[in-house]
């Protein structure tokens, strides 16, 4: 593989990212604000650019690249897809919230280095280059979590900020703590290093490893940040937040774990454990939330831990195509969701979306199809990520885990149609959705207002699109299954 250490066409995708990036933040350095968004349709044509050089490169050899710190398979194809168009989907959501704001240009190029430090986690076959890409996809969401520069948003971002750099803390350590035990930071080494490692100082390792991409996806023990971004920063910063970087952590997180010995640790267990942890922590929470955001981020949590269901049976058949799948399944799915919260920013209520039907029929049919595709209601795409990822789970000699999933799987149908019955109610919108001002009937007649208030077009628009495309894909999953590739190069 010496002949393939530099070689920068093969990671063209990530470069286009990164010049992106460079090219929207010197842009907008020199563009004044009513122009700003040349920048952002520079950001936008960047990401279709990495989403094309992915499609095309994806039918090549899997092989690592520079030393084997970088591994170009099936795996890091499927990402290099998925986040540049999840991306995309942010940034027209985000639209009507960005423009003409003085930190238009900064919004587009967080993105777009969140966007490629989530690819690297993905595909990085080193550890040392593990940590550097945590970084690259942590450092800056805490910018992004703040860019409102509210109080909320404050708060987000540094709750986002402490516990991100506690665990990626934490993560270093594990770094080195397996970097002493097996003799080297590249996979392939370590996979035949660690073997005969001390049993107590491998678990320490693993667990501290695995901290980061843990905190990343957004899973138990470290969820604490969630919520609070998804309610506190800015509607299109929370859709990226708590859509985007699980789908680096958790490729990285299986990556990762079928280096580890399984003869020597019990690392399914682990996961296993944290799966059901995850999903019922976050159902649970779920059920007496009435700000909407804040029900998805909970939401998110409990998507993480079906999501660990694959991850706790790595290696086995199956596991990756189908934690492929449904990644890209949940991020149409859950951006379609926020997309609908962003084009009714004054709705912070459940109760504020009532008659959304009757006077928003596509919107009221986008909130619905994707609230219930989270829930893995057929024919959406999540019905077919979760069908797949319980299979695997199954047939990974996993059957408790899948009886879990399941019950939590219908439990978390409550608290989904509490936000779906308001919205397809006929009767009167609901009371103020915040800050209802004074009391009496100027009270009342704000809340109305705002209920009713013309949605956001670019928002609307994308709410619907994503509804739909989480319908195409739930109808085309088979089609979609056979490009996916089960295998990992390391």
């Amino acid at each position: 593989m010496a002949d393939m250490h530099k070689d920068p066409l093969a990671l063209l995708p990530e470069i286009l990212l990164l010049l992106g990036a460079v090219a929207a933040l010197l842009a907008g350095s020199f563009l004044p604000r009513r122009r700003q968004w040349a920048a952002r349709a520079g950001a936008a044509a960047a990401l279709a650019a990495s989403l094309a050089a992915a499609v095309f490169s994806a039918p090549g050899e899997d092989r690592t690249v520079y030393a084997g710190t970088y591994a170009l398979d099936g795996a890091t194809d499927a990402v290099r897809v998925i986040v540049p168009a999840a991306a995309l989907t942010v940034l027209a959501l985000a639209s009507g919230r960005v423009r003409g704001d003085r930190r238009e240009t900064e919004f587009c190029v967080l993105v777009l280095l969140g966007s490629l430090g989530t690819v690297l986690l993905a595909g990085a076959s080193d550890l040392l280059l593990l940590a550097v890409a945590y970084l690259l996809a942590s450092i800056p969401l805490y910018a992004l979590a703040g860019w409102g520069r509210d109080a909320r948003g404050a708060e987000a971002a540094l709750k986002l900020y402490l516990l991100g750099v506690l665990l990626g803390i934490t993560m270093l350590l594990g770094t080195a703590v397996l970097y002493g035990l097996g003799g080297a930071t590249d996979y392939a080494a370590l996979a035949d290093g660690l073997p005969g490692a001390p049993v107590a100082a491998l678990a320490v390792g693993t667990v501290a490893l695995l901290a980061g991409p843990l905190f990343k996806a957004g899973a138990v023990p470290a969820h604490f940040w969630v919520p609070d971004a998804a309610s506190g920063a800015t509607v299109p910063a929370a859709a990226f937040l708590t859509t985007v970087p699980k789908i680096g952590a958790l490729v990285a997180l299986y990556r990762v774990l079928t280096v580890l010995p399984e003869q020597a640790l019990e690392w399914r267990m682990l996961l296993a454990v944290l799966a059901v942890a995850t999903m019922t922590l976050g159902n649970l929470a779920a059920f007496a939330q009435t700000d909407p955001l804040r029900l998805l981020g909970y939401s998110t949590i409990s998507q993480a831990g079906y999501l660990l269901m694959a991850v706790a049976v790595a290696g086995r058949a199956e596991a990756l195509r189908s934690l492929l799948l449904y990644l890209a399944a949940y991020a149409v799915t859950n951006l379609g969701a926020f997309a609908v919260a962003a084009a009714l920013p004054g709705s912070r209520t459940l109760e504020a979306y009532r008659g959304l039907g009757r006077r928003r029929p596509l919107l009221a049919a986008a909130l619905t199809v994707c609230l219930l595709g989270l829930v893995g209601t057929p024919p959406t795409a999540v019905f077919m990520g979760k069908l797949t990822v319980f299979s695997a789970t199954w047939d990974g000699g996993m059957a408790w885990l899948t009886a879990v999933a399941a019950a939590n799987t219908v439990a978390s149908l409550f608290y989904y149609l509490r936000w779906i019955a308001p919205a397809l109610s006929i009767s009167r919108p609901g009371p103020p959705p915040q800050d209802a001002g004074a009391s009496g009937g100027g009270g009342e007649r704000k809340g109305e207002r705002a209920a009713t208030a013309e949605p956001e077009r670019w928002a609307a628009g994308t709410a619907v699109a994503a509804a739909s495309a989480t319908l195409v894909l739930g109808a085309g999953a088979g089609w979609v299954l056979g490009f996916l590739s089960d295998t990992l190069v390391r």
